[in-house]
């Protein structure tokens, strides 16, 4: 006999998807219809049943905040969901048919929300674990390969425009979870897959102390991705032109 939980969690997902399907179908982008189209926010239902109000994240630990990310990430995660270069059936399934000026609109509405951070969760980890996170997110280890996360990420880690996504008030579980599937091939990026490559280079406990570190802090009031970067990313990425001022579309 089947598990009814199962059951149900399979019921829900279809009924969410039927949803969520319905009403894309009636918004896909038309010429008569440019830029972000009138509701949207309903439209959205079921992201945010999953991402929090206005994509702010909820308090699972692993679903996380898409609000005010730059524009560009939010298109490439969307297209890596629907095209397979990520992995997770539900997104799969719900953007699976979606074109790409619809996942446009989609990124549009989530950059465009602004909603304040909650306060960090508590690191449930020792001082050394977490001085073991900071200097890899602010100094890396060049000579394994290791880029530290502010030379691409930005000094105050806001992500930079038009396509690095900002690390503060991101869930633990979800950073772990993320850097775990591109250091073992679950997650991956157009070649030279950058984050795949430093990914590999760290051990399991690297990992555990970049999610604590970063999780652990505080995300400031005028917290936004940078413009652009000072200098070069150190590492070649496939996802963006190469060039200083390009912060391109890094998965």
């Amino acid at each position: 006999m089947r598990s009814p939980t199962i059951n149900m969690k399979k019921l829900a997902v279809t009924a969410l998807g039927t949803w969520m399907t319905a009403g894309l179908a009636m918004a896909q982008p038309t010429a008569d219809k440019p830029g972000t189209m009138p509701g949207m926010a309903e439209r959205m239902a079921a992201c945010i049943a999953c991402h929090g109000k206005q994509g702010r994240a909820t308090a699972d630990g692993y679903y996380p905040r898409i609000a005010g990310k730059p524009e560009g990430y939010l298109l490439n995660q969307l297209q890596s969901f629907r095209d397979g270069r990520r992995r997770y059936p539900m997104m799969n399934y719900l953007l699976g048919n979606l074109s790409d000026d619809y996942l446009r609109q989609i990124a549009a509405f989530f950059a465009d929300q602004h909603p304040p951070y909650p306060p960090p969760v508590p690191a449930d980890a020792g001082t050394a674990v977490l001085d073991r996170g900071r200097l890899l997110v602010s100094q890396g280890k060049p000579t394994q390969g290791i880029a530290a996360c502010a030379s691409c990420h930005g000094v105050g880690l806001g992500g930079v425009q038009p396509g690095i996504p900002g690390l503060l008030g991101l869930p633990h579980d979800y950073i772990n979870a993320q850097l775990g599937a591109w250091r073992n091939g679950e997650r991956t990026a157009s070649a030279p897959d950058c984050m795949g490559k430093i990914a590999r280079a760290l051990s399991p406990e690297d990992i555990n102390a970049v999610s604590s570190w970063l999780s652990s802090q505080p995300v400031p009031a005028d917290y936004a991705p940078a413009r652009s970067l000072p200098q070069p990313l150190p590492v070649a990425c496939g996802s963006m032109p190469p060039g200083p001022a390009d912060a391109g579309a890094a998965r």
